[in-house]
């Protein structure tokens, strides 16, 4: 399949060039798709964005050097884009516990992070509803809240604020991520569209552009669990099989319904055609 080709190529890429620098436009190229859409499908199906996945590869490649050569730290350091031994071993104690010096030492326990390999798992049991649909430009307003994917963070923290956004009274009609980075930083509002210029001083108020969506809905209930499977199924399992990428645009949002004491939520994701 050309979609798995083009991820395993970015990977071997990544691979070969460990030691130098890393063009995440490059990467994308080898992947033929944008690098925004390679960051985001990435993070979704590794679960860790492409910058940390590089420092985790560069620091297992440092580690196992350091215990089989005589190779300076120093050296070590900058092979693997360093810019002095304090960065590098700061890095190094953050992934493996123990300083650099200390990594000949027997009985030393390291770190390993292998190199990552796309596949697909065809199940074709669970269906994807979803509509494609061209929207306006909008606003939304609402309380704004700055967090990570990783090691899974905002699935903890984008939960608390919302409960704290609700017991202060604020009920939403939208949730929007936006800002994402290539090291995994994203901001996350919680609100409600945008119907009048008498906005809050403590809000924050996106403007989002003309696009095209694709539009999944989502049997909710409260179950968050059921809600973050269908965010992974989409980068997953939707994209790698249809004619469309997430476009250029910085925002993803859900639409949440209640109808009759029943909860759904859509999730609405900008793309374009191939």
């Amino acid at each position: 399949m050309e979609w798995l080709a083009g991820m395993n190529n970015a990977l071997s890429y990544i691979e070969d060039n460990l030691a130098d620098e890393i063009s995440f436009d490059r990467v994308a190229q080898a992947a033929c798709c944008s690098s925004y859409h390679f960051q985001r499908m990435f993070s979704f199906i590794a679960g860790v964005p492409l910058a940390e996945y590089i420092r985790r590869r560069r620091l297992t490649l440092a580690a196992v050097e350091l215990q089989t050569s005589d190779a300076k730290v120093i050296d070590v350091a900058v092979k693997y884009g360093y810019e002095s031994p304090e960065a590098f071993s700061r890095a190094f104690k953050k992934l493996h516990g123990i300083a650099p010096t200390l990594a000949r030492d027997v009985g030393v326990s390291l770190k390993v992070f292998p190199k990552i390999s796309f596949h697909i798992s065809i199940k074709g049991d669970v269906e994807m509803n979803y509509r494609i649909e061209e929207r306006e430009t909008f606003e939304v307003m609402g309380m704004e809240l700055k967090t990570t994917v990783v090691d899974g963070k905002c699935y903890e923290e984008i939960p608390k604020f919302v409960g704290e956004c609700i017991d202060g009274g604020l009920m939403a009609e939208v949730g929007v991520t936006y800002g994402h980075n290539e090291n995994g930083n994203m901001n996350y509002l919680w609100g409600c569209f945008k119907k009048t210029d008498a906005v809050p001083s403590r809000y924050t108020v996106l403007n989002i552009p003309k696009q095209t969506w694709a539009v999944f809905h989502v049997d909710w209930q409260g179950d968050d669990g059921k809600l973050h499977d269908t965010w992974k199924r989409i980068y997953s399992e939707w994209f790698p099989t249809v004619s469309y990428v997430h476009a250029d645009c910085e925002f993803d949002f859900e639409k949440y319904f209640e109808d009759e004491g029943h909860g759904y939520i859509e999730i609405w994701i900008p793309v374009v055609k191939k």
